[in-house]
C-alpha cells in the first residue's frame, strides 16, 4: 500500500497518490506499508531510490544501520509492535526504513504501525516534511517514546499476571511470563540496535548547525538509553520472577511425592501383613473364626506406628532447616 502525505500550516494532509508523468513530490512524504513488487518498481522509478534501500525494511531480521546510496540516505531501525492474542498483548519489534531523498522522504515498514499512525492522524506536533532530517529525529523520538509506553504496559501486565499466580499456579499465566520475557529481550536487542545509529546521526547533526535538531536529537537519546535501563530492569525482575516460581513449583513438587512416599509405606504395611498370613505354613490365628479382625487389627496398628515415626522424624529435618 502506497500513501502520500504534506504538511501545510504544521498540519499533515494526506494526497492521493497519483504517480503520473510530471508529479512533483518534492517536501512530500511517501509511506509503504508491506508493498508488492509492483508499487516498489512504481516508487523505484518516480524518485529514482534504488530497489534495495526500499526493500531493506521488508526483512524482519534486518539489523539496524544508516546506509547511502546516490545522495539517497537510508536510515533503518526497529520499532516497537503489539499484537492482541486470545486474551492478552504480546509485544515485538520490526524494522521501519527512513529512506531520505533530495526532495522528498519515504518510510517503508511491513505492516500498521502505532509509530506510523501518530504521524499519519496528525497528533505529532510540529511535522514538517520539509526538513526531512527533523522529520526523521521526530519517528525516532516518538518511536523511543512509545517503547517507553509498552514497558509501561509489560510492567504492569507482569503485576497482574504475578497476582494470578499468587492464587493458584496456572500454565497459562506461566506462559504469559514467558511471552513478556521474550518480548523484553526483542525490546532490548532492538534499543542497542537504534542506539548506534542515534550515534551516528548526532555526530552527523552537529557539523549543520541546527539548534532545534539538535536539542531534538539529544531528547532522543536520553529516551533510547531510558527505554535501555527501563527494560534491563524489567527483565532482570521478571527472570527473578520466572526463577522463583520455578523454585516454588520445584518445592511444591517434592512435598507432594514426599506424601505420596508416606502414604506407599503406610499402605505397604497392610499388604505386608495380609501376606504372611496368607501363606500355608501355619501361622496363629489361621482358620480361627476371629482371625480376620485379629490381622486387620494388627495391620491397622503397625502402618499407625510407623506412620508416626516417619511423620516425627520429617518434623524433626523441618525443625532443624527452620533453626539454621
Amino acid at each position: 500500500m502506497i500513501q502520500l502525505f504534506e504538511t501545510k500550516n504544521n498540519r499533515i494532509i494526506e494526497k492521493q497518490p497519483e504517480f503520473g508523468g510530471g508529479i512533483n513530490l518534492k517536501d512530500q512524504w511517501i509511506h509503504l506499508e508491506n508493498p508488492t513488487d509492483r508499487e516498489i518498481e512504481l516508487i523505484e522509478r518516480v524518485t529514482g531510490v534504488d530497489e534495495s534501500l526500499l526493500k531493506a525494511a521488508l526483512d524482519e531480521e534486518e539489523r539496524a544501520r544508516i546506509e547511502v546510496d546516490d545522495g539517497d540516505t537510508l536510515v533503518l531501525f526497529d520499532i516497537p509492535t503489539i499484537e492482541e492474542e486470545e486474551d492478552y498483548y504480546s509485544y515485538s519489534t520490526m524494522p521501519l526504513g527512513v529512506i531520505a531523498t533530495k526532495n522528498s522522504i519515504i518510510t517503508v515498514c511491513l505492516k500498521e504501525n502505532s509509530v506510523i499512525n501518530n504521524f499519519m492522524s496528525g497528533r505529532v506536533k510540529g511535522l514538517k516534511t520539509a526538513k526531512r532530517d527533523f522529520f526523521l529525529y521526530q519517528l525516532l523520538y516518538h518511536t523511543h517514546v512509545k517503547y517507553l509506553q509498552y514497558l509501561r504496559q509489560i510492567d504492569r501486565s507482569s503485576q497482574r499476571i504475578q497476582t494470578e499466580l499468587h492464587r493458584a499456579t496456572k500454565n497459562k499465566e506461566l506462559v504469559q511470563l514467558l511471552d513478556l520475557e521474550k518480548s523484553l529481550v526483542y525490546f532490548s536487542t532492538s534499543l542497542r540496535g537504534n542506539s548506534i545509529v542515534i550515534e551516528r546521526l548526532s555526530r552527523m547533526n552537529r557539523s549543520r548547525n541546527d539548534e532545534e535538531a539538535e536539542e531534538l536529537i539529544e531528547d532522543v537519546v536520553i529516551e533510547n538509553r531510558q527505554a535501555m535501563d527501563m527494560c534491563n530492569i524489567y527483565s532482570d525482575i521478571l527472570a527473578s520472577t520466572m526463577s522463583t516460581y520455578a523454585s516454588v513449583i520445584s518445592n511444591n513438587q517434592n512435598s507432594i511425592m514426599k506424601t505420596l512416599t508416606i502414604m506407599t509405606v503406610i499402605i505397604s504395611v497392610p499388604t505386608l501383613v495380609a501376606s504372611f498370613w496368607g501363606m500355608n505354613t501355619g501361622v496363629p490365628f489361621q482358620g480361627k473364626q476371629y482371625g480376620f479382625w485379629v490381622v486387620l487389627g494388627l495391620s491397622a496398628i503397625v502402618a499407625s506406628v510407623v506412620g508416626y515415626f516417619i511423620t516425627r522424624h520429617n518434623k524433626g529435618i523441618d525443625n532443624k532447616k527452620n533453626k539454621k
